[in-house]
């Protein structure tokens, strides 16, 4: 109970993420007029902390509280026998509807010999990996690889990512990727872009990589963090009459699938895949179902996510190269970090968020944030893209000071400055030259 987030992703994976953390500002201390040291752990007590992390939030998605709430559990492998009906460990269920909700699992990419080394993944790095290992190689540079990437190396691994397109978190603009790149091999991991798997192999401990470049990389640890294939395998979609492909079951904007009592959530609709977005589209199809005569469509537009580096990659709505390439005027608003006096103040100056706005408008379009906090910073834009407010609105807005929050009212202020015409400028400026001579 409880899928992939609780068990193989976002808790154990933030948990490990937090420990790595403090192992790196304790390696920091310099900054704030400490004496710096190196961080005293046991790799393996780190790992057993995740673990216990991970058990305090479980009971949420126990059986016994569903239970509890009045919902029936059934375990095992269920199977659609109609459309109406379905078989699981020897039962035949009927119900008016149906949710299909079986999430994704690690994609293995087709490199010779991967299978045979058997390469972590994330559905088993969290339980089997104890011991710490000298060497990792992580297969993969998306979120994923870079997050666990990191707070591996950040646990004293030395980490090896290997991504086979040009650069780092593809999804995201160049710029934003560029900047965690530079992060990741400052911090000593190594970062081969553009390198194709072509080979891998064992031998006792050690697994060896090999590239079509011609590189051989070994290591103790290879982790395989190359996408996600959704589970459709085995549910008897062919006989419930549901359409699907290999990128998922196929919905539509109230999430039906092509039964219309039948519905699809998460990660096996093919979409973004977040435990946030799993859960906008459990309550979507929850009111759906209670609600037909007022049937809501799934958000698709507004949709926030974070990769949890340090700094972390926050993005909703457009990013730069969609806009680019979709042929959509713009303006574009960037606000570096190292302005805003509380990230200074903690010494965490790196950084930028980046705003697109509607051409002459300020309407927001997207916005990107690379920083620490990031995925908390970005959800005053969200708020306000949800709710057609503005860049203005949000310049209008008093924020507290000296908050890490005040990199939107900064982002927003440039957006003001932007619409004053060159009369104002000169207005303002002389003004501002007025009272610097009364002053004096």
């Amino acid at each position: 109970m409880g899928g992939d987030c609780l068990n193989t992703g976002c808790v154990p994976s933030k948990a490990l993420i937090s420990a790595a953390r403090l192992a790196a500002l304790i390696r920091r201390a310099e900054d704030w007029g400490l004496t710096p040291s190196e961080p005293r752990f046991r790799f393996e007590q780190v790992m057993e902390r995740m673990r216990e992390r991970r058990a305090t939030i479980a009971p949420h998605d126990s059986q016994e509280r569903f239970e509890s709430l009045g919902v029936d559990v059934f375990r095992g492998a269920a199977r659609f026998v109609s459309p109406h009906e379905l078989a699981v460990d020897g039962r035949r269920l009927r119900a008016r509807h149906f949710v299909i909700a079986a999430g994704s699992r690690a994609g293995i990419p087709p490199v010779d010999g991967l299978v045979e080394a058997r390469p972590l993944t994330n559905e088993t790095v969290f339980d089997e990996l104890s011991e710490k290992p000298e060497r990792m190689i992580v297969l993969g540079g998306g979120p994923i690889g870079c997050e666990l990437g990191q707070a591996f190396a950040r646990l004293g691994v030395a980490v090896t990512i290997v991504e086979l397109l040009p650069r780092l978190l593809e999804k995201e603009d160049p710029d934003v990727s560029a900047l965690v790149h530079r992060r990741l091999e400052e911090e000593g991991l190594r970062v081969r872009t553009g390198a194709k798997a072509r080979r891998v192999s064992r031998e006792g401990e050690v697994t060896r990589l090999e590239t079509e470049g011609g590189e051989t990389l070994e290591a103790e640890a290879l982790l395989v963090a190359a996408g996600r294939v959704p589970n459709t395998e085995g549910l008897g979609l062919e006989e419930a009459g549901v359409e699907f492909d290999r990128k998922g079951i196929k919905v539509n904007d109230h999430l039906q699938t092509s039964q219309p009592h039948i519905y699809a959530a998460g990660d096996i609709t093919g979409g973004l895949q977040f435990t946030h977005v799993a859960d906008h589209h459990a309550r979507t199809i929850v009111r759906n179902i209670l609600f037909p005569w007022l049937k809501v469509k799934v958000e698709r537009a507004i949709v926030p996510w974070c990769t949890y580096t340090s700094p972390e990659v926050a993005r909703v709505g457009m990013s730069e190269d969609e806009a680019r390439k979709a042929g959509t005027p713009y303006d574009l608003f960037i606000q570096p970090v190292e302005e805003v006096d509380r990230a200074v103040l903690e010494r965490e100056e790196a950084g930028f968020a980046k705003v697109l706005t509607e051409k002459g408008s300020d309407r927001i379009l997207g916005v990107a944030i690379v920083a620490e906090h990031a995925g908390d910073l970005l959800h005053e834009f969200v708020l306000a893209m949800k709710n057609g407010i503005g860049l203005k609105g949000i310049a209008g807005a008093i924020h507290a000071y000296p908050t890490f929050a005040e990199l939107a009212r900064k982002v927003a202020d440039r957006y003001q400055k932007s619409r004053l015409t060159p009369f104002a400028r000169r207005t303002f400026s002389w003004l501002f030259r007025r009272q610097r001579a009364a002053a004096r």
